[in-house]
């Protein structure tokens, strides 16, 4: 049985905090650590200097979704992370990359395909068609393949998981920042979750502070949100794999709240 373990999305610096102390305690449990990092430099995007830190406390590979062009410095750099994934469904002139296959400790290699929801999102390829292609091509070399979801609806997360069931080893959601209870074993063993959640502060909206974005709501004025300090949680899911690929447990993970 392989162990994998994802982090929703890390939002800011207490995000940080929290997933490196985490990390300290559980990293050596698993076989490998995906997680969604569009938001781990002040909430917004990221900057190589994060990235550089996230991988170095224990993460394998790093998600993101539609956040990832918020710092502009990191585009320069998108290249040459090979870990480092934004959406696959992205238009092909889009620098950096959308899939990967990252080797654990033990020798085992797994597959990752980062994908974009188009619904209330950015118009973006088709994240059905595009999940065939990018799976087709790295079966060929892995049976282990976790694919993160960055949706805002639940309906085309729910439906994607459903399209994928017996294909893929998991599908996990991303970017509403809520965890959610829905996680499952689909009928084909393919671990399944709306929304792995976020790592940040409970004391918040979404991870956000809470002033700027009540001012933002009422007022209809687009005032800059800050990533929140404070309580922190911590949220993710643990998956079990068999030596085929097949999903044999989900178990969600909170931490603090």
């Amino acid at each position: 049985m392989l162990r994998i373990l994802f982090l929703g999305d890390i939002i800011g610096k207490i995000g940080r905090i929290l997933v490196k102390s985490y990390l300290a305690d559980h990293r050596k449990e698993v076989d490998i650590c995906i997680a969604n990092g569009e938001n781990a430099s002040g909430g917004y995007g990221l900057t190589p200097k994060v990235v550089d830190q996230l991988f170095e406390m224990g993460i394998d590979v790093i998600t993101t979704g539609n956040h990832i062009w918020d710092r502009k410095e990191i585009i320069p750099h998108l290249n040459g992370y090979r870990r480092l994934l934004r959406p696959a469904n992205y238009p092909p002139d889009a620098p950096g990359y959308g899939k990967c296959i990252a080797g654990s400790a033990n020798g085992v290699y797994f597959g990752i395909v980062n994908l974009q929801g188009r619904v209330f999102m950015p118009s973006l390829d088709c994240p059905f068609r595009r999940a065939l292609e990018e799976i087709e091509s790295m079966r060929k070399k892995t049976p282990f393949i976790i694919v993160d979801f960055h949706g805002e609806a639940s309906s085309e997360k729910v439906a994607l998981g459903r399209f994928l069931d017996g294909k893929v080893s998991a599908v996990v959601g991303t970017h509403t920042h809520i965890q959610t209870a829905d996680e499952c074993i689909l009928p084909n063993q393919t671990a399944y979750i709306t929304d792995a959640g976020m790592v940040g502060s409970s004391d918040s909206i979404i991870g956000m502070e809470t002033k700027g974005v009540l001012k933002r709501f009422i007022t209809g004025i687009p005032y800059r949100m800050e990533a929140a300090k404070g309580k922190g949680i911590l949220n993710g899911v643990l998956i079990t794999v068999n030596g085929e690929g097949r999903a044999e447990e989900i178990q969600r993970i909170q931490e603090g709240g």
